[in-house]
């Protein structure tokens, strides 16, 4: 168990969870990587890191639709739902297979990550990680990463029946191990993060260099707001609103 300082009280908590994308790994390459060779497939226009960041988030079927309507919307045409079906039919096997090759080649941890992840270790926190990214692609990227063996447990987009900002995914995490909601912090970068939290009766902290669909992290509702999870080291005996 561990005590954080935050915003004049003291929380008591026996756990953490952890978002994987914009998070611990800045993943924003192979995204745009997996989805360029997947649009040349489709003869479509590759889309750019700016546009793929602000999509990024609600899991791979909600971005393969974002980032297919805004390659058409690029050409002036606008998908109906049939053409959308049609296309996706195409879309969706190529860009698994062309993530799968990239996986992790240009992705990089951020700086912090892993002194925070630590920190949170020897605070006697059980960590995991819930991430709307498919499982699979998710134990491969912290494997790939070196950052597979802080975490108790891993969740992905494809785990349980609903995807953050739904709050199933982190009351489902907290009974798998063994915590109270209320006794697990949650740590994102996002919106999505910031909502299944509250739902959940999660504390919740956002570091503020993610994605977060292309806003600032400091205009959703969280508990406090961090520039590095190494900031969490100094946390535990000092307010994180220093920070």
């Amino acid at each position: 168990m561990g005590t954080l300082a935050l915003q004049g009280r003291n929380l008591e908590l026996d756990a953490a969870i952890l978002d994987l994308d914009g998070t611990l790994v800045d993943t924003l390459g192979d995204f745009t990587e997996a989805l360029g060779r997947m649009l040349a497939e489709l003869a479509l226009p590759a889309v750019g890191p700016e546009p793929v960041s602000r999509m990024v988030g609600k899991g791979s079927e909600h971005l393969l639709v974002s980032v297919l309507n805004y390659a058409f919307a690029q050409q002036g045409r606008e998908l109906s739902a049939i053409e959308m079906e049609a296309i996706y039919a195409r879309a969706w096997p190529a860009y698994q297979r062309h993530y799968q090759d990239v996986n992790g080649q240009r992705a990089r941890v951020y700086p912090g990550v892993r002194e925070g992840l630590e920190a949170l270790s020897r605070a006697g926190l059980r960590l995991a990680c819930v991430t709307n990214k498919p499982t699979a692609f998710a134990a491969a990227l912290l494997d790939a990463t070196g950052l597979a063996h802080h975490f108790e447990q891993l969740a992905g987009g494809d785990a349980f029946e609903r995807k953050k900002p739904d709050p199933q995914p982190l009351l489902r995490t907290c009974a798998a191990l063994g915590t109270t909601p209320h006794r697990t912090l949650m740590i994102g970068d996002s919106a999505n993060d910031a909502q299944a939290a509250r739902a959940a009766g999660c504390p919740v902290l956002l570091v503020t260099y993610g994605y977060n669909h292309g806003r600032p992290a400091r205009e959703v509702d969280a508990d406090a707001w961090l520039d590095s999870l190494a900031a969490l080291a100094p946390a535990f005996a000092a307010p994180v609103e220093k920070f």
